[in-house]
This record gives structure tokens, sequence and C-alpha cells, in this order.
């Protein structure tokens, strides 16, 4: 497996989320370095429940539900033929919803093997002022892909489930940069060989970079430390992304090396290089609604 080295690390991206204004999104949308009346809470992290594809620490308040669209076309080492990537695409739809502050659950599914998956995010620690140095969230996922393979009889039931489970530990360093640390656990019930592992572990490092009021960059690179062994040649996903707000929506602009959205894909099967050209220009759209006052 190649990887990928940054010598330093300040990823960013552009990342401003579509809010309906009534929204219990505030909490997430405030972006000042102030105390909130609640023990001097840090508040707008960042301005999304994803960095590019690693979620983070924020997540509607209760009552919440976001909407999101992930989209990314082919590569765009494809040529003028497939207009750079523009003829193919992967798409997920995600809806997650906030039963209280603390704890959100969400459902997605991925054109990508046609898959499926349900997760949940609880938020552990918040930031403060003087005594919390960081925010905490564990997130959880299950996957399942539900694509027929009329040669593979014996790929049913649970040999299609795939799991993640990650640790979200981010700081708001000032009103303007955001940084998030996530070690990652996935497990795959079925691999490509009898030698590949089941068990990858992954560390996510991510970060935003506030240029204005209504644009951010982001950027997130997502490592192994221990190469897994497996019959495919993998890489590291490295990706950047600009937000840019248009008033009733938040677009965020991609550029990544990885097609899949959800953990198993872009942690344990990210097949495009960089260096190559294999790169997937995308998008991602949320739009965040308040159900009850």
């Amino acid at each position: 497996m190649k990887k990928l080295f940054l010598p330093s690390l300040f990823i960013l991206a552009f990342s401003i989320n579509v809010i309906a204004q009534d929204s219990a999104w505030t909490k997430i949308l405030d972006d000042s370095l102030k105390a909130t009346g609640v023990a001097g809470r840090i508040t707008g992290t960042f301005k999304a429940t994803q960095i590019i594809n690693t979620p983070t620490i924020e997540a509607p308040g209760k009552y919440g539900l976001n909407f999101l669209i992930m989209h990314r076309f082919g590569r765009l080492n494809e040529g003028g033929y497939a207009l750079f990537g523009l003829d193919n695409a992967v798409i997920r739809f995600g809806l997650d919803y906030g039963i209280n502050d603390r704890f959100s659950i969400g459902i997605g599914r991925s054109s990508l093997d046609k898959t499926y998956d349900a997760s949940f995010k609880w938020k552990l620690l918040r930031q403060t002022e003087n005594k919390m140095p960081v925010s905490v969230s564990l997130y959880e996922l299950l996957t399942r892909t539900t694509l027929k393979y009329d040669d593979k009889p014996f790929f049913t039931g649970k040999y299609r489930n795939a799991y993640e489970s990650a640790l979200l530990i981010a700081r708001k360093f000032s009103p303007k940069f955001s940084f998030q640390v996530t070690p990652i656990w996935l497990h795959y019930n079925l691999v490509a060989s009898p030698q590949d592992d089941n068990d990858v572990i992954a560390i996510g490092l991510g970060g935003r970079m506030k240029l204005s009021k209504r644009i951010s960059l982001n950027a997130e690179y997502n490592l192994l430390p221990t190469d897994p062994v497996t019959s495919t040649e993998i890489f590291h996903s490295l990706s950047f992304g600009i937000d840019i707000e248009t008033g009733g929506h938040v677009f965020q602009l991609i550029f990544s090396n990885s097609d899949g959205m959800i953990g198993p894909y872009y942690l344990g099967k990210t097949y495009g290089n960089w260096a190559d050209g294999d790169i997937f220009f995308g998008f991602n759209i949320s739009r965040a609604f308040h159900l009850k006052k």
C-alpha cells in the first residue's frame, strides 16, 4: 500500500451549512469563541456534520433534522471522452436527527455497492473556555451492501456488513481555526481473500479554516498507521473542500482520491492515487430543519 505523506497537516476546507433560520442548529452555527451562557461552552467548532467525508463532533440539536447529499463524479484522469469524470457519479443521501442535544441518529444510502448505513453520534464532552480543552463525540456506524452478485451465492447475510467505531476529538483554537483527530476501528465481516485483514485501524486528521463570513476551507487526511494486509493496493484518503454559503443552502466543493463517502469505503477502500490523477471532484449539500419549536 502506498502512502501519502504531508509535511504539515493544516487541513482546511470551505464549509458552511445550510440552515432553516429557526433551526436548533443555531448552536452549531454560532461562530464565536465566547461563552454561550452554559458553563462557558464553545460552539461552532465545525459548520457541518462532515469535515468532508469524516464525521465531525457536530450533530443536529434536539428535534433537529439534517438532510445531506454527498456526490462524487468520476476520476479527472478519465479525460475529455468522459468529460473528466463528469459522465460518472456516486451519490449518497443521509438523514440525521437529534434525539436531544447530546445524542443523534442517522441513516443513509449510497449508490456505491447499493449500500445502506445506520449510525449514532453521542457527545461525551464539550469544550468550554476554562475547564474542558476539547470536545469529544463517540460515533458508531453499521453498513450493509445490497448489490446483487449472481456469481457469489455465498455473499449473503452477515457477510454484507461492515462496522466503524470512532472517537471524534476536536478543539476550536480560535474563531477561525478548528482541528479534529479521529482514532477509528473498522471491521469487515467479509474481505476479498483469506489473507486480507478483517480489522483495520485508522487515524483521521481534519481541520477548518474560516476565510470570510460565508466561506471556509476544510481538509482531511485519513492514514493507516499499520498497513493492513490487502489483496489490492489501497491509498490513504486525502481530501480538500471549499464551502460557499448561497443563502438557503451551503455547497461544499470537494477534491478527493476517494469516491466512497462512508468509513468502510474511504478508509479501507481508497484505490485512487493523487499522483496518478485519480482525483474525484464532487460536492456535499446539507440543509437543516427544526421539527419542533
